[in-house]
C-alpha cells in the first residue's frame, strides 16, 4: 500500500510540475503579446485553491491532477467591454495567436533541457556499456559479439553508458541492420560488427531492448551461494542454510543462478532435487517450490536470496560535466529523444513498433515513484522524458491538442481567412474521439501489465 501511495504521490508531483511548466508557456507569451489571461489553472475540476493576482489573472489549483489550461480572453466566447479587444486573443494576428498556442509545447521543450542540464551538473552515476555475456544462437552470438567488448557507437552514435545504446537501438527497430563499433578487451582496437534486426523483436515489459539481442551487460556477479533464507519459506522447511553452495538442479550442473530463478518460477509445488555443499561436503536436499498467483498464474517461490560479488569500480562511471559541457549535453539528450519519439510514432504509425507499446497514467506513476526511489538524478531524468512526449503529443495535429490549433492557423495564414466554426467543431470532435480512442488503448496497456 505504501509502495502505490508513493507512486501516486510521485506522480502527483511530476504530472502538475510538467503542465504547469506547459501551461506556463502558454501563460507567459499570451501576456508578452498584450493578451488578456483570466485564469491560469493546475488540474480539472472543482478547485482546491484559487487565488486573484494583481495582474487580474485567477490562479486556480483544481482537484483532478491531469491537465491544465489557460482562459484567455476571446471574442468568440466573451462578451468583450468597450476598450478591451486590444486584449481579445482572437482580434491578434495569425502569428501572435500560433506563438502563444506553440509556447505550450516549447516550454516543455526547454524544461527537459533544463532537467537534464542540472541533471549532468549533478552527475549521473552509470557503468561502462562492456558486454559480460553473449546468450549462444542470438543475434549478437551470430554477429560475433564476445564477452569483454565495449560497445563504443551504436548506428555511429557515440555510446558512453547503456542508456543511451538503449535509445540508440530503438531508435532502429523496424531496420534490417545496425552497425555497432566495439573496442576489445583491454585494448583501444576497435572492430565494426553488424546486428542483423529482420528478425528481432523484443516485448519492454519482460526485456530490454540490449538482453533481446542476446547481450548481457557486465554488472555484478550473482553466485549460486544462499545469502539469505525468509523463515517458514519453501527453503527453510527444507533445510537450506545461509552459505550453502547450489552445484546442481535435478542432476544438471548449475552454473546461472537466472536460470535456477526460471526453473523455480516454472515449478509451483513440484519437488526440484538439489545437490549443494555446506562445510566442504556435497549434500542432496529436495526443495518444493511454494505458489503464488502473479497475473492470475501460479508461480513458484522458496524464499532465498542469492551472494552479489559487486561491480568493480574500475568499470563505474560518473557522468558529470562542468555548466556549458552540461549544457551541450542537455541538448544533445532533450534533441535525441525529440528525434527518437518522431521516429517511434512514426514506426508506430507504420504498424512498425505494436500498440502495445503504448502507456498511461498507471505506467507513468509507476514510472515515477520508481525513479523517484532512486534519487533527484533520476527523477531529473523522468521529468525530462515525460516533458518532451508531453510537448510532442501537444503538436499533434488533432483539432482538441495545440498542434489542430497551428494547423488551422496556418491555414488561416495561407488563406487569408479563418477556418470556418463548423468545421472546427468537426474538427475538435473527431479529435477528441481519436484521442480517448488512444488514452483508451493506453489505459488497458496499463492495467493488463499490473
Amino acid at each position: 500500500m505504501g509502495g502505490v501511495l508513493w507512486n501516486i504521490g510521485a506522480f502527483i508531483v511530476a504530472l502538475g510540475l510538467l503542465v504547469a511548466v506547459h501551461e506556463f508557456g502558454h501563460f507567459w507569451v499570451a501576456r508578452r503579446c498584450g493578451v488578456k489571461v483570466e485564469r491560469f489553472s493546475i488540474g480539472f475540476g472543482k478547485a482546491i485553491w484559487r487565488r486573484m493576482g494583481k495582474d487580474g489573472t485567477e490562479y486556480v489549483l483544481a482537484l483532478i491532477p491531469l491537465g491544465g489550461y489557460v482562459k484567455m480572453l476571446d471574442g468568440r466566447v466573451d462578451e468583450l467591454k468597450p476598450g478591451e479587444e486590444a486584449q481579445a486573443f482572437n482580434h491578434k494576428s495569425v502569428w501572435a495567436r500560433m506563438a502563444i498556442v506553440a509556447a505550450g509545447p516549447m516550454a516543455n521543450f526547454v524544461f527537459a533541457l533544463f532537467a537534464f542540464w542540472l541533471m549532468f551538473m549533478i552527475g549521473v552515476p552509470s557503468v561502462k556499456p562492456i558486454v559480460g555475456e553473449v546468450r549462444t544462437d542470438s543475434i549478437a552470438a551470430e554477429a560475433g559479439l564476445l564477452p569483454g567488448m565495449q560497445i563504443v557507437e551504436v548506428g555511429g552514435e557515440p555510446t558512453g553508458d547503456w542508456e543511451s545504446i538503449v535509445y540508440a537501438l530503438i531508435s532502429h527497430l523496424g531496420d534490417d541492420s545496425v552497425q555497432l563499433k566495439l573496442t576489445e578487451p583491454k585494448s583501444s582496437y576497435a572492430s565494426d560488427k553488424t546486428l542483423e534486426l529482420k528478425s528481432w523483436t523484443f516485448d519492454p515489459d519482460k526485456e530490454s531492448p540490449i538482453v533481446s539481442l542476446g547481450i548481457i551487460p557486465l554488472g555484478a556477479k550473482v553466485l549460486p551461494v544462499v545469502a539469505d533464507v525468509v523463515q517458514g519459506s519453501a527453503s527453510d522447511t527444507a533445510g537450506m542454510r545461509k552459505g550453502d553452495k547450489i552445484l546442481a538442479l535435478d542432476g544438471e550442473p548449475l552454473t546461472d543462478w537466472v536460470a535456477f530463478v526460471g526453473k523455480v518460477q516454472s515449478s509451483p509445488e513440484q519437488p526440484l532435487q538439489l545437490t549443494i555443499e555446506r562445510d566442504g561436503s556435497e549434500q542432496s536436499i529436495t526443495l518444493t517450490p511454494h505458489a503464488k498467483e502473479v497475473k492470475g498464474k501460479a508461480v513458484g517461490f522458496v524464499g532465498l536470496s542469492p551472494q552479489v560479488v559487486p561491480l568493480p569500480d574500475e568499470y563505474r562511471i560518473l557522468l558529470q560535466y562542468g555548466p556549458l559541457d552540461a549544457l551541450w549535453q542537455g541538448m544533445h539528450k532533450t534533441w535525441s529523444l525529440i528525434t527518437l519519439t518522431f521516429d517511434m510514432i512514426g514506426k508506430l504509425i507504420g504498424g512498425i513498433v505494436s500498440l502495445d507499446n503504448l502507456s498511461g497514467p498507471i505506467s507513468i506513476a509507476k514510472g515515477a515513484g520508481n525513479s523517484a526511489d532512486y534519487g533527484l538524478v533520476y527523477f531529473l531524468g523522468f521529468l525530462a522524458l515525460i516533458s518532451v512526449n508531453l510537448g510532442i503529443i501537444n503538436l499533434f495535429p488533432l483539432p482538441v491538442l495545440d498542434g489542430g490549433h497551428l494547423v488551422y492557423f496556418l491555414i488561416e495564414a495561407v488563406t487569408g481567412k479563418p477556418v470556418s466554426e463548423k468545421i472546427q467543431e468537426v474538427g475538435f470532435r473527431i479529435g477528441a474521439a481519436i484521442l480517448m480512442l488512444l488514452m483508451g488503448i493506453a489505459l488497458f496497456n496499463d492495467f493488463a501489465r499490473l
